[in-house]
């Protein structure tokens, strides 16, 4: 039993590994929400060096991570979950504020400036989940 622990957890280290290779991720962070908030946005910039999809997030800090857009209608703004984010070879996709973001529903804790929220992006490519990335984005106040 422990020698198959020890390969399953060697195998889940090598995913997470070329998926590191496969996507690069900057600029990870976590407005700040309002006091008692029951969620928060996350934003980051990702790109690949193949096509691949962001399938899903998790993180220890939330009970759950969505994938978002945000777009303004008729002077109308709305906000729709994703199922999966497309990355496309060579081309950064940027998730920020009015646009493509994370949602951290239900907060473990509350968040405070500084804070670090863990994050794993599970990639696929095509039906194929070819592994994952672990990101700390950091806790920021809102810009006025």
């Amino acid at each position: 039993m422990r020698k198959l622990m020890l390969v399953f957890l060697t195998l889940m280290m090598v995913q997470v590994s070329y998926a590191a290779d496969l996507v690069k991720v900057t600029d990870a962070w976590v407005r700040l929400p309002p006091p008692s908030a029951q969620i928060a946005a996350a934003y980051l910039t990702l790109e690949s060096k193949q096509t691949l999809s962001l399938s899903s997030v998790t993180s220890p800090a939330a009970e759950v991570v969505e994938m978002h857009s945000m777009s303004t209608k008729n002077g109308v703004m709305q906000m729709r979950q994703l199922k999966a984010l497309k990355l496309v070879a060579g081309k950064p996709l940027t998730l920020e504020p009015g646009g493509l973001h994370l949602m951290l529903i239900n907060p473990k804790k509350p968040l405070q400036v500084g804070d670090k929220v863990p994050l794993l992006l599970t990639f696929k490519q095509g039906k194929r989940v070819v592994g994952a990335v672990s990101v700390q984005a950091i806790v920021k106040a809102p810009a006025h």
